[in-house]
């Protein structure tokens, strides 16, 4: 299977070297990617009634042309309407001029009952708002309530990003081609697509390599080979240890979801840093979770050199006030190999945020522990405002700067969930439900980010892997999911994945 996400420059370019390398050409792609359409349509709704075309005068267009060339050819009744026509000697003025059925200006348009509409105006590359005429025409459609059948993308949506370019057709279906785009899985595009279908039009695998593709949708397939699973001779200890720091006696409830989680997620270890305070708290609920008191950076040390945790959790329940992030960054300036790796969630990022010159300069060190940021959209803004401000930023782009500016591994989260490496890797994960709209979701997703890292599975794949499974446990659980649910809930995903 294939999980690259393509930018429409990256399409463009994959199209262009396949077309270089031969033997098909412009116009022998866009047979075939009008070709997949009407295939679909045909098995699809086969009882339509009418088949209004609608083209643009690019290549989407061309593509639409082929569409209602083909379904004329197949008996399917067909009303073609069109923008303007196609530059003279493009392949979509190609397409234009093989299609037997005669182009009316799309104010004509007016879709009845029983008929479908086939948007073919703009594809993933449109960068500017839809003019009036086709936002009336999205008013009409939506007015008669017909099935919309989007070629490559709904007009309206930008492929790069997912934003609505002032309005967009709702598709019923979308047809892509080789792979899918950015704003196929970015919201709000996203919700417009439909169902998504994606046509093999002859462009290989290696072609797709070959424009560099960074992107991908995060699926278990690709990154399940690296998903730990315990040797014969395990101990706890070669499992990977991991340490939660807690916050005061009325705050405990945060770092018991993370270590829950993270000892659910197979870390053979778990630990508990509690200040004294709220050591009785937490002993009243912990069992197989290791209690240690921690009060002071002296007292964490002495537990690193002790046990020597693999990774370690710090924000969740442990307020926003200076100190906070003061400790934060004495932790990072003193892991010098105590520790692989550091979750930094929740009130650790808010903290950090009073304290970003500082933060910034110290993941510069060269002995800085790995870092994991779980930032929701309001922890993102505080940690990176000038980042999210830039209104000419996906939030994919988003995620890559903040992931540069860091040094770290950056889980931006939300429905449309993006994972960032700094060297530009990045996922976006299609299987975020609201039922993770919870308090306390969050720090269960960074139990099991710290409990794949323990177990030594790769930075970028640990982190796609847990953003997954945190999702799918919310899932496969249903409604009525509190965050307390979670951590037993992933005992079965844990389970199919073979861990």
């Amino acid at each position: 299977m294939a999980f690259e996400l393509l930018t429409p420059g990256e399409m463009a370019e994959a199209d262009l070297l396949t077309i270089a390398a031969g033997p098909v050409d412009g116009i022998g792609l866009m047979r075939r990617a009008g070709g997949a359409v009407a295939d679909l349509v045909l098995a699809r709704y086969p009882g339509a009634r009418t088949v209004h075309v609608l083209c643009g005068p690019g290549n989407n267009g061309g593509d639409g042309y082929v569409v209602a060339r083909l379904l004329a050819e197949s008996g399917v009744a067909i009303r073609l309407f069109a923008t303007g026509a196609p530059r003279e000697g493009s392949d979509a003025a190609l397409a234009a001029a093989e299609c037997p059925v005669a182009a009316a200006p799309l104010a004509a348009f007016a879709p009845e009952t029983g008929s479908i509409v086939i948007d073919a105006l703009f594809g993933a590359g449109l960068s500017k708002p839809l003019g009036s005429e086709i936002v009336q025409a999205i008013a009409r459609t939506a007015a008669v309530g017909v099935p919309v059948i989007a070629v490559d993308l709904p007009s309206g949506v930008s492929g790069a990003s997912g934003d609505i370019l002032g309005s967009a057709f709702p598709a019923t279906l979308t047809v892509t081609f080789a792979r899918k785009k950015p704003g196929h899985l970015l919201f709000p595009g996203r919700a417009l697509c439909g169902e998504i279908v994606v046509a093999d039009i002859g462009i290989s695998d290696a072609t797709i390599a070959a424009t560099g593709a960074r992107c991908f949708e995060n699926d278990p397939a690709w990154w399940r080979p690296h998903f730990p699973s315990p040797a014969n001779d395990a101990h706890k200890y070669s499992r990977g240890h991991v340490g939660v720091f807690s916050g005061g006696p009325s705050a405990t409830g945060a770092a018991l979801l993370s270590a829950m989680a993270a000892a659910r997620a197979g870390a053979g270890a778990v630990t508990v840093l509690s200040p004294g305070a709220a050591l009785a708290a937490n002993a009243a609920h912990l069992t197989s979770i290791i209690l240690r008191r921690s009060d002071t950076l002296q007292d964490a040390l002495a537990f690193l050199g002790a046990r020597k945790p693999e990774v370690l959790v710090y924000g969740p329940g442990l307020g926003s006030e200076p100190e906070v992030g003061r400790f934060a960054l004495e932790l990072m300036s003193v892991a010098d190999g105590r520790f692989g790796a550091l979750v930094l969630d929740a009130d650790g990022i808010t903290s950090l945020s009073h304290r970003r010159a500082a933060f910034f300069e110290a993941r510069k060190r060269p002995n800085a522990p790995a870092l994991v940021l779980t930032p929701h959209h309001g922890e993102f803004g505080r940690l990176f405002p000038e980042i999210a401000a830039d209104a000419s930023l996906s939030k994919l782009e988003r995620a890559r700067a903040a992931a540069r500016r860091a040094h770290a591994i950056v889980i931006y989260k939300g429905p449309d969930t993006v994972i960032a490496v700094p060297d530009g890797r990045a996922a976006v994960n299609t299987n975020g439900t609201p039922l993770l709209a919870t308090a306390g979701s969050g720090d269960v997703l960074s139990g099991i980010v710290a409990a794949l890292l323990a177990q030594r599975m790769p930075a970028f794949e640990a982190a796609c892997a847990a953003v997954w499974m945190h999702a799918e446990a919310a899932r496969r659980f249903g409604p009525g999911l509190i965050a307390e649910d979670l951590p037993l809930a992933l005992r079965e995903v844990v389970v199919a994945l073979g861990g």
